[in-house]
């Protein structure tokens, strides 16, 4: 509901400014780590679950954006809301797609590519574009492109679904069950891939409908029980949020320890979401509890703002720094150290005025 008092163009502005989630940053920061340690090299690290993380809090976070503003403005503004994403996502990732080709052209980085697949990227369905034809078409160094398409994809079809929930006004926890359901039904959808057409491999780790259900589990957290909405935040969690956090660490275990292909290209996912999903409710309900402290530290924050720069321009880095004559961990440091000063300038430069600009549109937008 709108306060008494405040317009709508208030409400709404006040929705999308004026929150602050603790530990996502340093989720960010964390998920970053874990697809740098698995590029570089790094043995066990499961880089994939990285991204699947970053999925998770994607929608997450976006689902509980569109829920304040529904929840103060009684209504999304989609056309807002894809300029304030395009803003957000668009700038860094045509800079750095621009800078693979520029480097490619110079011969720094190898080649070939094809002009197919540069569109692709350029164009968003870059992971339908390796289903199809295999990744040798692509810029060297712009392979995490494949997972940007996935999110672009998603959100061209759930912020009118969510409005449409909203519209409707179905309770939150109605909302959580059709999520879920949503969850099953992707589910459902990779094992007939899977076990139906004997399809495995990137058909269904890169394709958009079949890693939908990662930003669902994170959606369902957002419309009930919210850790930052629906319930107040406290130091220390109590008994039955430890045990389901320890459950879900388990399916997390056994998801990476699982090694049998049907299985890691249909269930894992689902055990993945399952398992994010109370370790998520406890980082972000508790974060100066002593374990979650770490993910609030001052400087593992800021990583975290810097990831989105970082995850699109390490590996461009990475092709450049792995020609160097040295030793393999002085190659990774030389890579995380030049993706770090790219990212600081990229955040500097590109990230923040075009922040300034996405809040300035927000403000006319709603004062017309």
């Amino acid at each position: 509901m709108v306060a008494p008092g405040m317009s709508n163009a208030t409400a709404a502005k006040a929705a999308r400014t004026s929150f602050s989630i603790p530990s996502l940053d340093g989720i960010r920061a964390c998920s970053f780590m874990l697809v740098f340690l698995a590029h570089v090299g790094v043995p066990g690290i499961p880089g994939g679950f990285g991204v699947t993380v970053f999925f998770f809090l994607s929608g997450y976070l976006i689902t509980t954006l569109l829920r304040r503003e529904a929840e103060a403005t009684q209504r999304i503004d989609l056309k807002l809301f894809y300029l304030r994403r395009a803003l957000r996502i668009l700038p860094p990732f045509y800079l750095v797609l621009s800078l693979a080709l520029a480097l490619t052209m110079l011969g720094l980085l190898p080649g070939p590519f094809s002009t197919a697949g540069l569109l692709a990227q350029a164009l968003h369905y870059s992971n339908f574009y390796v289903i199809a034809h295999g990744w040798d078409g692509l810029l060297a160094g712009t392979g995490v492109y494949w997972s940007l398409a996935v999110e672009e994809h998603f959100y061209l079809i759930f912020p009118a679904l969510f409005g449409l929930m909203s519209k409707r006004r179905l309770a939150g926890k109605t909302q959580h069950t059709l999520l879920l359901g949503a969850c099953l039904v992707v589910l459902a959808w990779r094992c007939w891939i899977v076990f139906g057409q004997g399809v495995v491999g990137d058909r269904t780790y890169i394709g958009s409908d079949t890693r939908f259900d990662s930003m669902l589990f994170g959606c369902a957290l957002a419309v009930w029980g919210n850790p930052a909405i629906d319930v107040a935040p406290t130091e220390r969690p109590s008994s039955l949020e430890l045990l389901a956090a320890a459950g879900g660490g388990v399916l997390l275990l056994a998801s990476f320890l699982l090694r049998e292909q049907t299985f890691r290209e249909s269930i894992r996912y689902s055990m993945q979401g399952l398992g994010l999903y109370p370790l998520f409710f406890l980082s972000i309900r508790h974060p100066t509890w002593s374990l979650m402290r770490f993910l609030n530290l001052r400087a593992v924050r800021y990583v975290g703002t810097l990831s989105y720069s970082l995850y699109l321009v390490h590996q461009v880095v990475l092709h450049i720094a792995w020609k160097l004559p040295a030793p393999d961990v002085v190659r990774a440091a030389v890579t995380l150290g030049v993706s770090l000063l790219l990212a600081v300038l990229s955040f500097r430069y590109v990230e923040k005025p075009f922040a300034k600009l996405r809040s300035r549109f927000s403000a006319v937008a709603h004062q017309t």
